[in-house]
């Protein structure tokens, strides 16, 4: 048999910090070596960080990233490394190169730019052509003849179309098809990306190798979960989601031969003989042979849908807070439940003496909510500072009186307490350097729930992508499968702002499985109001519905960024005129 032992290292890299991402590759090549690998794989633009965005168009950029590759060379004798990173040529390509024994063997420039969703590819790279494939001399050989090992390189969004490069590289010989990826995190999405990589290694009769980025980037959560699927589609290894990992294999080659001679399909479709005098080929001098110590195999267990949204949350916030320079962090906590879900998550990610915890109470905070608010940070371990703003309060509905005089009271005096926490929170943050969670969610995002300048004042969203119908699931997750810190009080009490006598979230809103139902189909499906209604729901309220979201953009457009979870989240992923007057 023909036996290769493949390392993924899915690493948790910084956008810009060239160095930095250089030394944590030097580190994970030692790794591979002392795991007798020989070939590892290291994620899309390993060395710039993804995605770079505007960084590209400084020159020197692009020249710190080839200064970077040139470093790593002497840390790839003994094995072959394939490292993502940014190429200057006659234009700018997200690039692949395959580093072997010492050398650089040669570059790939990424095909297929994403310009979609969240990518804006074609904004900064020219379009690659790179026709290449590399034969490794194989150190272990059944009777058949063969003795080389040929493989492709790609470059993520390669492998997603069925007749993207991976099929060519397969038609014209490649047994064994790597791609390093950059593929940001969204519900659902590890399973739906494992069934496309299984397709294409059955179909392509090859085995595939998919090395995936993990960490936080601003709005962005990349989840790891790299892998290694088969000729037949069948998983051989995952690596962790969220969490940095070497994700070991040893693959049989010569099983890809042999499942090819019983596929008639590779005689059929003529893809062979399109290209395979199209591929300029790289012979790859050999490794030297060491037999495996034992037989390794990564294969870290899938997560359950509501822990995999949790788990997401937690790496973008510890990223975000740790990548820009913040070690606390700090939140009001109001006794309801979406402060207490990020006071866990926040805990979860930064420990509990980086949270504090500040209990801002007004006239008409109840004194469940204050009960509430002391008790979590009591489970939690966190810090709890009681501010009043009382005191304040009264000073702005002073000061407006005149000015006030003759209207009724409304919005306008609600909203100063929530905008006098938020000073509050403000004022801390910048007397001792602690970076503000916000913790408005989804829903309330989506309709203007929430007060611009006051609760959505912050350096960070923790849940703003999160539906309030999925605040109480991750809650009853944090309970049942971490630690009960959530008081069950704070799950049955109905939601409220507190900002007048006997207030509730339903005086202004629809129930939550209503608006959430709404929300998903308008915000993340673009459905009209007719395909709304359809789906069971009541046309004004669909309406009403739809004309809250739509007239809050410019609130969402000034508030901080979160992390995405779902198909669509507010931000660079949907992306519409503040000034609209379309109502289809």
């Amino acid at each position: 048999m023909t036996l290769l032992r493949i390392a993924l290292a899915q690493i948790n890299v910084t956008v810009g910090d060239v160095q930095g991402n250089t030394s944590k590759v030097k580190e994970y090549l030692e790794k591979a070596r002392a795991a007798q690998a020989a070939i590892v794989l290291f994620p899309e633009l390993t060395l710039a960080g993804y995605p770079p965005e505007d960084l590209l168009l400084k020159p020197g950029f692009a020249a710190a990233n080839w200064a970077a590759l040139q470093s790593l060379l002497p840390h790839t004798v003994g094995l072959t490394a394939v490292v993502g990173f940014v190429d200057r040529q006659d234009d700018l390509f997200n690039a692949a190169a395959v580093l072997h024994d010492g050398q650089l063997a040669g570059i790939y420039h990424k095909s297929l730019l994403p310009n979609y969703a969240v990518f804006d590819e074609d904004r900064y790279f020219a379009q690659g052509d790179t026709p290449i494939l590399f034969n490794l001399p194989a150190t272990s050989s059944d009777i058949s003849p063969k003795k080389e090992i040929c493989f492709g390189v790609s470059v993520c969004e390669d492998i997603w179309y069925p007749a993207g490069p991976p099929e060519a590289q397969a038609a014209a010989g490649a047994e064994l098809l790597l791609n390093i990826s950059a593929s940001p995190y969204q519900s659902g999405k590890i399973k739906s990306r494992e069934r496309m990589l299984a397709t294409r290694a059955a179909d392509n009769v090859a085995l595939v190798a998919f090395c995936n980025l993990v960490g936080g980037q601003d709005e962005l959560v990349f989840d790891g979960s790299s892998v290694i699927f088969d000729e037949r589609g069948n998983l051989l290894a995952r690596g962790k989601s969220f969490a940095e990992d070497l994700v070991l294999a040893e693959v049989n080659i010569g099983n890809v031969f042999r499942q090819r001679l019983r596929d008639p399909r590779r005689r059929k479709d003529g893809l062979a003989e399109i290209y395979g005098d199209r591929f300029q080929r790289i012979s790859l001098s050999p490794h030297e042979s060491s037999a495996p110590l034992r037989l390794i195999t990564s294969l870290a267990s899938p997560l359950e849908p509501v822990e995999e949204v949790y788990q997401a949350l937690v790496l973008g916030t510890r990223d975000y807070v740790r990548k820009n320079g913040f070690s606390k962090v700090t939140l009001g906590l109001s006794g309801g439940v979406d402060s207490s879900l990020v006071a866990a998550i926040a805990v979860d990610a930064l420990s509990a003496e980086n949270v504090i915890g500040v209990s801002m109470p007004s006239r008409y905070s109840s004194d469940h909510s204050k009960s509430d608010a002391v008790e979590l940070a009591r489970r939690l371990g966190i810090r709890l500072e009681v501010i009043a703003i009382e005191p304040v309060y009264q000073a702005y509905l002073d000061m407006l009186a005149d000015v006030f005089t003759g209207t009724n009271p409304n919005e306008a005096e609600e909203n100063l307490q929530s905008r006098a926490r938020g000073n509050t929170l403000m004022a801390l943050s910048n007397k001792f350097g602690w970076l503000v969670l916000t913790t408005g969610n989804k829903s309330e995002m989506a309709v203007g729930y929430a007060t611009i300048y006051g609760d959505m004042a912050g350096g960070f969203a923790v849940i703003k992508d999160v539906p309030k119908t999925l605040v109480y699931a991750l809650c009853q997750y944090r309970n049942e499968k971490i630690g009960e810190v959530i008081p069950e009080s704070v799950l049955t009490k109905p939601p409220s702002a507190e900002l007048r006598p006997n207030q509730k979230d339903t005086d202004s809103l629809p129930e939550y499985d209503i608006l959430d139902g709404i929300l998903a189909a308008y915000v993340e499906e673009d459905y009209s109001v007719a395909e709304i209604v359809a789906l069971g729901f009541d046309e004004a309220t669909v309406r009403r519905v739809i004309r809250m979201v739509d007239r809050n953009e410019y609130k969402r457009r000034q508030g901080p960024p979160g992390p995405k979870i779902t198909t669509k989240a507010f931000g660079k992923d949907r992306r519409l005129p503040i000034t609209n007057r379309y109502t289809g």
